[in-house]
């Protein structure tokens, strides 16, 4: 692994995101996230090893301007990792669809297309998208975010088939994997109930699989599922 090539993760200022930028940069990956804003406690404790660029995928022009400053940077991918969401309820209305839709659609797909100019064509090239285990279920709750999820999962597909052989891209589409500091005890009881293994792995579980498609020279336009055998339980 050459120090040259880098791991682009979007959205990684946090939770998953975050803790796969770190275990890249300490296998020696130069590593870039994006986040729309950077974290108060990163004034006291600095990342190591990853660069921080501020980029607001929620309009064509935010994602336009990172295109260009990442351009710029003339960086060489190893890997492109599309982990920026937006988790938004219905009742907020078209405003939260539209803007669900640049992050987890517009976004992905300008920057894929931009992609081909930033892999080495000699050697290994990934891309992965973050779905979502509801995005082949559907939510009555959460019909849009469950919409953008599935939209990106066919992006995954047509964008597979015009990047081989030379980049492979795939999806892995996680269900629970971490709880959030205010989930209730009652919560929490009902989220683990709804796995056949009922367990909260953490975001290794989420860096193994990425590890996993990123090592296996054979698999491309693929969903890999990570969700406890949830599609078990009825």
């Amino acid at each position: 692994m050459s120090i040259e090539q880098t791991i682009l993760i979007t959205g990684g200022a946090q939770r998953v995101g975050l803790h796969c930028a770190q275990r890249f940069a300490e296998a020696g990956y130069r590593v870039i996230i994006t986040c729309r804003a950077p974290r108060a406690e990163w004034e006291h404790t600095p990342l190591q090893g990853i660069e921080v660029m501020l980029a607001d995928f929620s309009t064509q022009a935010g994602i336009e301007s990172f295109i260009e400053r990442l351009d710029r940077r003339q960086a060489r991918l190893r890997a492109l990792i599309h982990n920026a969401s937006v988790w938004l309820d219905d009742s907020t209305g078209a405003d939260a669809f539209q803007q669900m839709f640049m992050v987890h659609l517009q976004a992905p797909y300008l920057i894929n297309l931009a992609s081909e100019r930033w892999f080495d064509q000699e050697g290994p090239a990934d891309i992965i998208h973050m779905t979502d285990f509801i995005a082949r279920q559907g939510s009555p709750r959460h019909i849009a975010y469950s919409a953008t999820k599935a939209a990106l999962e066919n992006l995954t597909l047509s964008f597979a088939s015009r990047f081989a052989p030379s980049v492979k891209v795939n999806s892995i589409a996680p269900a629970l994997i971490m709880f959030n500091e205010g989930d209730s005890p009652e919560y929490r009881k009902k989220a683990l109930s709804k796995s056949a293994l009922g367990i909260v792995p953490g975001p290794d579980v989420v860096f193994q699989a990425v590890n996993y498609l990123m090592n296996n020279p054979y698999v491309t336009g693929t969903t890999l599922d990570l969700n406890g055998g949830r599609h078990l339980k009825r």
